[in-house]
C-alpha cells in the first residue's frame, strides 16, 4: 500500500489519542483489525511483522479479555511522526533553538513572533471544564494486559507517562514526565494493588523518590497513558535543563496540556487511562523479566512497587502499546523523530562537539560516534587527540549520554565528516587511530541498567577511542592468509574495512578467555606485519552471522562486551597505567554465562497469527 500525505494551512491539534487515528485513518495510515487477538504474545507478533513492512498504524477492536481497543506503531515510520506534528515541528525546533540562543529572538524578533505565539501553547491549563479521563473508574485487571515475549514476567505498560513532582517543590512547573515502563502483572505482586515501577539511572523520578524516602514519606506517582500523541513523545525528551515536559507536549501537540488534581493525584485530563498510586521508601519487589531494546531480555530485578490508588479511563478509551526488541523497532522512529526536534541541542550544551549518533543497531547505548574539535594548538596542527579527550570526558558526564559505553571521537577540520554515516564515519576514524596511544579506559563505573555485559547491574566499564589528524594506514577490504591457518579459530570475515569477525569456542570463564587471547596474540604477534589493514578483530560465536550485514556486525560487537574484561590486543602492553597494542585490537565478543538471553519468537504463535495477514483477513493487503 501506498500512502499518500497531505499538508494543511491550519494547525492539527488533536484533543485525544482517538482523534489522531481518525486523522490517520482518514489518510490510509491505519489498519483496524477486527478479529479477536490475544494480548498474551498474538498482538506483539503483529505488530513486529507490520513494523517490519512499514506498515500502518494499528487499531486492534477486539482484545481478548478486555473491553478496551488497543493501538500499535503509531509512530512505526519517520514519515508517519511527522504527518502526526506537521503543523507543530517547526516552531518545536524555533523553540529550542532559541533556549540554546535566546539573542536570535533580540536580533529577529519580527521573524520569531509566529514562535512566541506557539509558546503560548506551552503553558499547561489547570482544572479545564472537562475531564474526560475521569468518565469511569476501572481495575488494572480490565486494561488489555499484554505480555510481549515468551519470557517476560507478566503484562507491561510500554508508552506510559510516569508523572511525578519534587516534595520540596510541589506543582507541574517542576514536575517530572517520564517513559519508565511499569509491570503489570506477575511475579509477586498482588492483582489490582500493586504494580512495578521500573526507571534506570540519570531519571527525574529517582531524584523525587531520593527527596520522599528522606522525608519518609511516599511518593505519589501518576501513570498517563495515550492521550494526545505528543504527550506520549514529550516524555521520552531529552529537553533542555529548565523545560517541562508538560510544556513541551503543549507547543507540540498545539494545544495546552491540561490536568487538575484528584485525591492529592495529578492527572492527566486528556489521557485514556491515569493510574494513580504511592511509592513507599524500602517498598521493592522483583520486576521482570522484560525483552528490551537491546535484543536481549532485561532480567529480574528488584525495583520500586507502586500500591495502586485508583484507575480512570475515558469514554471508548484506546491503550496504545509498542514492543520493543532488537533495534530497529518502533523507539527507533522515535530516537530520528526526536534528533530532527532537537537539533543542535547537544552540540550546543558540549563545547567542541559537532555532532553525536547513538547507534540504534547497538542498542543506542551501547555506542556512542561522535564529531569533535581540534582547537587548542592552532600554531602547530594537532598530531594527537587532545581537546577531543576533553570533550569526550564531558559527553560521558552529560544526562544520558554518561551511559555510553563505547565511544568513537574524531575530529574533521573540513566539516564532512557525518556521525550517523556510520560506515563512512568507522573508515574514517580507523585510518587515523593510533592504538598504542588513543585507547582509553573508565573501569568500575556506571552502565546502562539494561546492559548485561558488565561486572553486576548497572556496572560495567567504558573505552574512548579518540582519532585526529592524517591518515595513517589503508583499511583491508579482504581477510589477510595469516588468519585462515589460526588453530582453534575459524571462519574469519571482513565486516567492515578494517574489521575482521572470527568464530571460536564458546566463552566458559574468563580465566579461559585470557588464556584463549594470549593464545591468538603468540599467533599473531610474529605475523603483525600482514596485519597492517586490520584495526579490529572481533572474536565471536558465529562470524559469519555476525559479518553478514552492518547491523549484524554492530549489534554482536558492541552489546556483548565490557571493555575493561573483554578487550584485549595484538602486542598489548601496560606502560603507566596506560593501555595500548601494537596490532590489532581485539574485543571478546562471545556470550558469557551471565549475559541476558536474546529474544526469541514463539513459533506456535507466528503460526497462529498468520490468519490476520491470509486472504480474508484484515491486514491481509495492508503490508
Amino acid at each position: 500500500m501506498k500512502y499518500s500525505f497531505v499538508l494543511y494551512s491550519y494547525t492539527m491539534a488533536y484533543a485525544s489519542l482517538e482523534a489522531c487515528l481518525i486523522d490517520l485513518e482518514k489518510h490510509g495510515q491505519l489498519v483496524r483489525i477486527k478479529e479477536e487477538v490475544d494480548p498474551y504474545l498474538e498482538m506483539a507478533s503483529i505488530h513486529l511483522r507490520v513494523y517490519e513492512a512499514k506498515g500502518p498504524a494499528l487499531l486492534f477492536e477486539n482484545v481478548k479479555g478486555s473491553r478496551f481497543r488497543a493501538a500499535s506503531n503509531i509512530f512505526g515510520t519517520l514519515e508517519r511522526s511527522r504527518f502526526i506534528f506537521r503543523d507543530t515541528m517547526e516552531e518545536m525546533q524555533q523553540l529550542i533553538n532559541l533556549k540554546n540562543d535566546p539573542m536570535k529572538a533580540l536580533k529577529s524578533p519580527l521573524k520569531h513572533l509566529q514562535v512566541g505565539m506557539a509558546a503560548l501553547k506551552a503553558l499547561p491549563l489547570k482544572n479545564p471544564r472537562t475531564r474526560p479521563v475521569m468518565y469511569e473508574e476501572i481495575k488494572i485487571s480490565d486494561l488489555p494486559l499484554i505480555q510481549h515475549w515468551p519470557k517476560d514476567g507478566g503484562a507491561f505498560v510500554t508508552l506510559p507517562q510516569v508523572y511525578s513532582e519534587d516534595i520540596d517543590q510541589p506543582g507541574i512547573m517542576k514536575a517530572n514526565l517520564g517513559m519508565y515502563r511499569i509491570q503489570l502483572t506477575g511475579n509477586d505482586y498482588i492483582t489490582n494493588q500493586e504494580i512495578g515501577l521500573h526507571y534506570q539511572l540519570h531519571r527525574g523520578i529517582g531524584v523525587h523518590q531520593t527527596k520522599a524516602n528522606a522525608k519518609g514519606l511516599p511518593l505519589k506517582v501518576s501513570c498517563f497513558v495515550g492521550g494526545p500523541p505528543s504527550h506520549t513523545l514529550s516524555a521520552v525528551m531529552p529537553l533542555p535543563e529548565g523545560m517541562s515536559e508538560m510544556t513541551f507536549a503543549g507547543v507540540l501537540g498545539g494545544r495546552r496540556f491540561r490536568y487538575a488534581y484528584e485525591d492529592g493525584y495529578c492527572i492527566s485530563t486528556d489521557a485514556d487511562f491515569v493510574i494513580t498510586g504511592e511509592v513507599y521508601p524500602g517498598e521493592n519487589k522483583p520486576e521482570g523479566p522484560f525483552g528490551d531494546h537491546l535484543g536481549y531480555y532485561s532480567l529480574t530485578h528488584d525495583f520500586p512497587m507502586m500500591r495502586v490508588h485508583k484507575v480512570y479511563a475515558r469514554k471508548n478509551a484506546i491503550w496504545p502499546f509498542t514492543v520493543v526488541g532488537r533495534p530497529p523497532q518502533e523507539d527507533t522512529s522515535f530516537g530520528e523523530l526526536i534528533h530532527e526536534i532537537t537539533g543542535n541541542a547537544i552540540p550546543n550544551e558540549i563545547p567542541g562537539v559537532k555532532e553525536v549518533h547513538a547507534v540504534d543497531a547497538a542498542g543506542v547505548h551501547p555506542l556512542l560516534l561522535a564529531v569533535g574539535s581540534e582547537r587548542y594548538t592552532p600554531y602547530n596542527p594537532a598530531r594527537q587527540p587532545a581537546e577531543l579527550l576533553t570533550i569526550s570526558n564531558h559527553i560521558l558526564g552529560t544526562g544520558q549520554l554518561s551511559l555510553a559505553k563505547f565511544l568513537f571521537i574524531a575530529a574533521d577540520d573540513t566539516n564532512q565528516l557525518k556521525a550517523a554515516n556510520i560506515p563512512a564515519f568507522m573508515t574514517y576514524l580507523l585510518e587515523r587511530i593510533d592504538l598504542k596511544r588513543d585507547v582509553h579506559f573508565h573501569t568500575n563505573t556506571t552502565i546502562d541498567t539494561l546492559d548485561y555485559s558488565g561486572t553486576g547491574l548497572n556496572s560495567g566499564s567504558k573505552v574512548v577511542f579518540a582519532a585526529c589528524g592524517e591518515k595513517k594506514r589503508t583499511l583491508a577490504t579482504e581477510v589477510p592468509s595469516v588468519l585462515f591457518e589460526l588453530e582453534g579459530f575459524e571462519n574469519p570475515r571482513m565486516a567492515m574495512p578494517g574489521v575482521v569477525c572470527i568464530s571460536f569456542r564458546a566463552f566458559t570463564s574468563y580465566r579461559n578467555a585470557k588464556e584463549e587471547m594470549n593464545l591468538l596474540n603468540l599467533l599473531l604477534h610474529e605475523h603483525m606485519d600482514l596485519l597492517k589493514g586490520i584495526v579490529l578483530m572481533v572474536v565471536c560465536d558465529n562470524s559469519s552471522f555476525a559479518a553478514e550485514t552492518l547491523s549484524d556486525y554492530l549489534w554482536i560487537a558492541y552489546t556483548r562486551a565490557n571493555p575493561s574484561h573483554d578487550i584485549y590486543g595484538i602486542g598489548a602492553f601496560t606502560e603507566y597505567k596506560h593501555w595500548g597494542c601494537e596490532g590489532p585490537l581485539v574485543i571478546d565478543s562471545r556470550i558469557k554465562p551471565h549475559h541476558a538471553p536474546p529474544l526469541e519468537k514463539n513459533p506456535e504463535v507466528e503460526k497462529r497469527v498468520d490468519r490476520i495477514f491470509e486472504k480474508g483477513g484484515s491486514l491481509y493487503k495492508a503490508i
